[in-house]
């Protein structure tokens, strides 16, 4: 009896101690599991930093090669995108590589001026001193960048596998504690086993999981987004198309910078939370990364859950509600902040994959913060005429490159009182290899949009001088006036441009005139006017175009260097028939005297119409009446002889 009360009591001892293990290896195991998906998810983290640093040095390169591409429009966002993944990598790093993450990010703050000093020299045409602060600056910062990142990934998965085969060991131990007794094996076991598989699907929703906000992140996004695609391919055409909606956090970045990242934090999770709250059971939302988060509608057309006989397309409906729903200021801690959303949607085409129909959803929201909409679509039109931009940019490279395709022609200034030629206004043509002439309202708009307007500006005024060169070696001294766009004008390097351009071809300050537009005028008042004095300081006649078309041009008239007014000719054609433009005619042609300009009127089309301004005192005017824009070498008969 004593003997089996001992052999009780040791049995009871050994299922004590080993039951004591088994919870013990069991609280160990969930220990490093929970280490486990918290080294995984940081891993996942600084693999996104790796790819961003790449993809911005990927768009950095592209740039140099379509300076008006869409990447340089991504790259702006990307470089934000890679400071904020590098700030949390420096966050969450441990100690012993805290040090070489914060450097890290340092750099990344310096490599800032850099890029934008290299997107600089893009913009102005500068290609060489592009290459190289390309080859000499950025890359090399940035190859050291990623070098370091690298670095950091790899001793933090060298950590990672260590610690998961001792979670292997660990678990052993208990397989062979559980062995020694049969039942209480069994037992332990049966609950190891069901912890194990418990754990492992823990692990798997933990590397898809976005660790601040605990929505889906990318990886497991685009997952969605692909099953969503195979399983529109197995239905068919009965099956609506999956749409994906892009939304960015307008003003994220001041918010970090002036409330500190603690905030924009808070402000990410409760961003989260709204957006999950607008959106349907079946639907999913991902942070993507930074301040972008995502949208997966599996089918655009359902029934409204608040109006269930009611169809509407979700993502108009959607974007509507998100932009309400963001009107209600967020209370974090003690801040409030205030801020709106920007967002795109793209529905999936045959054929396309799920990075594609992300990238389309990114692109619409970026047109959509670019235009202030607050929301747009991705069309495939949309596609299709940025393509076409892009090679009629290329075909203008290339036209300016060889020169043959441009040409300048030259439509004469009638002095009204004497009948003669007073200058001419120097017009570009384009003569395309396979579409033939197109038409300046065509190709000028599109330059304008581009630092490529830099250089064809610069291609007219060398033309325009070389001819004004040549007609003063034959003995006329004729004023050219050249048209500038607004994006020229603004350009700081352009009158010391000019000034060269001058000394080069031999020409007087005052056998060139510059015309402007008022919307020139307005776009930037303060840096118009300066520009428009170094001009002046040069001799050069400075030209306001189409006057009367803008809405604040008297306002800022006599502070403007000017020494032409030019009347538009919506006014002077119909000032025949019509009283009050002549009225408006007769008034601008006072005021422009008034202020000592010279008054020029455009658009003549008949006799009587120029027979009525010089009634009126205008200066000079141009028109079909008196000539057509033409080659230089068709005007020297009309050059030399007064009109009647």
């Amino acid at each position: 009896m004593r003997a089996s009360r001992g052999m009780t009591v040791a049995f009871g001892a050994i299922l004590a101690v080993l039951s004591g293990l088994a919870v013990l290896g069991s609280w160990r195991q969930a220990e490093i599991v929970d280490q486990l998906a918290a080294d995984a998810d940081k891993i996942d983290s600084f693999q996104e930093a790796i790819y961003l640093s790449q993809r911005e040095m990927a768009l950095v390169q592209a740039v140099l090669n379509e300076p008006d591409g869409v990447e340089r429009t991504e790259l702006l966002a990307l470089h934000d995108r890679t400071h904020a993944a590098i700030d949390r990598l420096a966050a969450t790093i441990d100690p012993e590589h805290r040090v070489t993450a914060e450097r890290i990010a340092a750099r990344q703050d310096a490599l800032e001026p850099t890029v934008r000093s290299y997107l600089v020299a893009v913009d102005e045409g500068n290609v060489a001193a592009a290459r190289v602060m390309l080859e000499q600056d950025v890359e090399p910062a940035m190859d050291a960048l990623a070098a370091n990142l690298q670095t950091i990934v790899t001793a933090e998965s060298a950590t990672y596998l260590r610690a998961r085969a001792g979670a292997e060991s660990d678990s052993r131990l208990l397989l062979l504690g559980s062995a020694a007794i049969f039942l209480l094996g069994l037992t332990v076991l049966t609950l190891y086993s069901r912890s194990e598989r418990t754990q492992r699907r823990q692990i798997e929703h933990l590397a898809g999981i976005d660790a601040l906000t605990g929505l889906p992140n990318r990886t497991a996004f685009a997952a969605r987004v692909g099953d969503a695609l195979d399983k529109k391919g197995e239905q068919g055409a009965e099956a609506d198309p999956p749409t994906v909606i892009v939304v960015n956090l307008d003003g994220f970045r001041d918010v970090n910078e002036r409330f500190g990242h603690r905030i924009g934090d808070l402000l990410l999770i409760e961003a989260g939370r709204r957006i999950i709250a607008m959106v349907r059971a079946e639907d999913t939302v991902s942070r993507l990364g930074g301040d972008d988060f995502a949208i997966l509608l599996a089918d655009r057309r359902e029934p409204d859950r608040r109006e269930p006989d009611r169809r509407l397309g979700l993502d108009e409906d959607l974007a509507k509600r998100l932009h309400e729903g963001f009107l209600a200021p967020f209370a974090l801690d003690d801040v409030t902040v205030d801020i709106e959303v920007s967002a795109g949607a793209a529905t999936a085409e045959p054929g396309e994959d799920a990075t594609a129909l992300l990238v389309h959803a990114d692109l619409a929201m970026h047109g959509a913060k670019k235009r202030r909409s607050g929301f747009r679509r991705f069309r495939p039109e949309e596609a299709q005429g940025y393509a076409a931009r892009i090679t009629m940019l290329g075909d203008l490279r290339r036209a300016l490159e060889h020169g043959e395709q441009l040409t300048l022609h030259y439509q004469p200034k009638i002095d009204l009182l004497g009948g003669a030629v007073a200058g001419v206004e120097a017009l570009a043509r384009w003569h395309h290899p396979v579409e033939g002439m197109v038409s300046p309202a065509e190709f000028i708009p599109v330059l304008e949009t581009t630092s490529l307007i830099h250089d064809f500006t610069d291609w007219v005024l060398t033309a325009a001088l070389a001819q004004a060169r040549r007609w003063d070696d034959a003995g006329r001294a004729l004023p050219v006036s050249v048209n500038i766009s607004t994006r020229t004008l603004l350009d700081p390097g352009f009158p010391d441009r000019m000034a060269e351009q001058l000394r080069t071809a031999g020409v007087p300050g005052e056998l060139l005139c510059v015309e402007i537009t008022e919307y020139t005028v307005m776009s930037d008042p303060g840096t118009t006017i300066g520009a428009l004095r170094r001009i002046r300081d040069l001799g050069v006649k400075t030209s306001l175009d189409d006057f009367g078309t803008g809405y604040s041009s008297m306002a800022y008239l006599k502070t403007l260097p000017l020494d032409e007014l030019k009347i538009d000719r919506t006014f002077v054609r119909d000032m025949i028939t019509d009283a009050g433009s002549l009225a408006l005619v007769e008034s601008a042609v006072t005021l422009g005297h008034r202020l000592g300009l010279t008054v020029v009127a455009e658009g003549i089309e008949d006799a009587a119409t120029g027979e009525a301004l010089a009634a009126i005192g205008c200066d000079l005017a141009q028109g079909f009446h008196f000539a057509r824009p033409q080659p230089a070498g068709d005007l020297p008969g009309l050059l030399l002889t007064p009109r009647p």
